[in-house]
């Protein structure tokens, strides 16, 4: 997709002396009068430049024509950055992998990061370990580190990001609002409780290849497979459901932070439908000139 560029310009009114289609004067007075409004111009493009503007890479040229010279400030569209949100096995997962290959976005998953703690056996992985399996939220100081430095990856940076799982809580998203991380949408998939658990008991994991199966809705193509799944140690009935109560008491308070940018999604629906509400608010987000992706798909 090729990068919108808005644009405007700013008469300086550096006209010549006495005759007013004099050609542009190199005289001193001119020369004080022009590099006068250059600065006037440059610090108050502003106001002809879109919202968000200040997270925008602003570059500037110089014109000149016979009777006046103009600065035209460029505002390059920024990435999109996305958040998605949900309780477990709300299927961000799966949205996450069809946003991602459709628009370009760096999938980044805080759960992810964690479970890479968690098996490289760090300290942090040990703490964070002994959280989990008590249903609690993870601290903000082992989390927020980790996600914030892979935002500030060159490929996030470039492309955009989709930050799934984090923030779940207030003084999550207040930490990373401090570090200046804001998403253009956040997207809330809504899944009733009772078909949450039945997704989460039934869960397996192909140690393998790290594919998710569902022993009823998506069982592994062989036998071969199904004998090496494994489940996660708080993928169970009574873990799933002390995860619930800690995502349904964080979950509005985290929306507090992001009333006027939240989409909620009905995630009782087929994958698809699901993808398609999202998909329309996405496509709809990029009409917006100040915005590009990293590599929509068709």
């Amino acid at each position: 997709m090729a990068a919108a560029t808005s644009s405007c310009n700013v008469n300086l009114g550096a006209k010549g002396k006495g005759n007013p289609k004099q050609p542009f004067s190199s005289s001193k007075s001119s020369q004080l009068l022009l590099s006068s409004n250059l600065t006037f111009a440059y610090k108050n493009t502003k106001d002809c430049l879109p919202p968000h503007a200040h997270q925008t890479q602003l570059s500037t040229r110089f014109t000149k024509t016979n009777n006046s010279a103009f600065v035209v400030a460029s505002a390059k569209p920024e990435p999109l950055k996305i958040m998605i949100s949900g309780a477990p096995a709300s299927g961000k997962g799966t949205q996450c992998e069809l946003i991602a290959k459709k628009y370009g976005l760096v999938h980044v998953a805080a759960g992810d990061l964690l479970r890479a703690e968690i098996a490289s056996g760090t300290e942090n992985g040990k703490r964070a370990k002994e959280y989990m399996e008590r249903g609690q939220l993870v601290p903000n100081e082992i989390v927020v580190m980790m996600v914030k430095e892979r935002l500030l990856q060159p490929d996030s940076q470039k492309n955009g990001w989709l930050l799934d799982g984090y923030p779940r809580s207030l003084s999550q998203a207040t930490a990373l609002k401090e570090f200046s991380f804001r998403p253009h949408l956040f997207i809330v998939l809504e899944v009733d409780e009772e078909i949450l658990v039945e997704r989460v008991v039934g869960r397996r994991l192909d140690p393998v290849t790290g594919k998710i199966y569902h022993l009823k809705y998506s069982p592994p193509e062989t036998e071969e497979i199904a004998a090496r799944l494994t489940q996660r140690f708080d993928d169970t009935e009574e873990k799933v459901k002390l995860r619930l109560q800690t995502h349904h008491q964080n979950v509005e308070a985290v929306l507090s932070m992001y009333e006027d940018i939240t989409l909620k999604v009905d995630g009782n629906v087929p994958k698809e439908d699901v993808f398609s509400q999202i998909d329309g608010a996405l496509s709809k987000l990029l009409m917006d000139s100040k915005f590009t992706s990293g590599s929509l798909a068709a």
